[in-house]
């Protein structure tokens, strides 16, 4: 039994040198790739490999460039991506957005799995309405799949939480907008509920009157509408 304690001590000994020595090479690394002033390490990018050797953690401002980052390669793009769009797809995404200052998580793969930003990437699918600061989580295939931000609109700010569905669409979204839409959104697009109050002619209503209430819409046709903003 001492035997089996005493080996069990060195193997723990032995690991807490290991991890002191790998935290010095650490900080030695971070050091001689940036520049120290008052005990203050400043660098402009920061890579973390796996044990195999591949970029898996980025951090900068903005982040830098990952070779096998699937993104940022148009090869693999159009590999990965392209079959499952038309053909106009390619010619959209060179206006996407892959930067972000803050950090980013790669899959073994190179896809983007978590982004931590100001201002987030855009969606592998179409650029965001407006630049957005928040943090986004995407499935293994590099498609967002929930995200929470705040966003610019006409000289408002649009605080949201998204959660997508395997086809690529919002199926519930919990939004704020100053002097906007507020409320639940639960649904595709012909098929929602709206719990919330939403301004005249907004796009999540299709009212032409100011709403506030619960709205059920099926096939793009509205089922059951309670507007108590119009005492209904």
């Amino acid at each position: 039994m001492s035997t089996s304690a005493e080996r069990v001590t060195r193997t723990i000994r032995w690991l807490q040198v290991y991890a002191a020595l790998m935290t010095i090479a650490l900080v030695v690394l971070f050091v001689r790739s940036g520049t120290a002033t008052d005990g203050v390490i400043r660098a402009r990018g920061l890579i973390i490999e796996d044990a195999a050797g591949r970029e898996r953690i980025l951090i900068g401002a903005p982040v830098p460039e990952a070779a096998n980052r699937v993104r940022t390669d148009e090869a693999r793009v159009r590999e990965v991506w392209g079959p499952r769009f038309p053909d106009a797809y390619m010619d959209y995404y060179q206006d996407y957005s892959h930067e972000t200052t803050g950090l980013l998580i790669l899959s073994e793969d190179g896809f983007d799995r978590l982004a931590l930003g100001d201002p987030v990437p855009d969606p592998n699918i179409g650029k965001r309405a407006a630049p957005t600061t928040g943090i986004v989580i995407n499935d293994a295939e590099g498609f967002e799949r929930t995200g929470y931000g705040l966003s610019p609109v006409d000289g408002r700010y649009h605080v949201g939480l998204g959660l997508d569905t395997d086809r690529i669409e919002e199926g519930l979204v919990l939004i704020l907008e100053d002097d906007g839409p507020r409320g639940v959104l639960v649904g595709t697009t012909g098929d929602r509920i709206f719990l919330g109050s939403a301004p005249a002619g907004h796009e999540w209503t299709g009212l032409a009157e100011a709403f506030q209430g619960l709205l059920v819409r099926r096939d793009g046709e509205t089922v059951y509408q309670m507007n108590l903003a119009d005492g209904n």
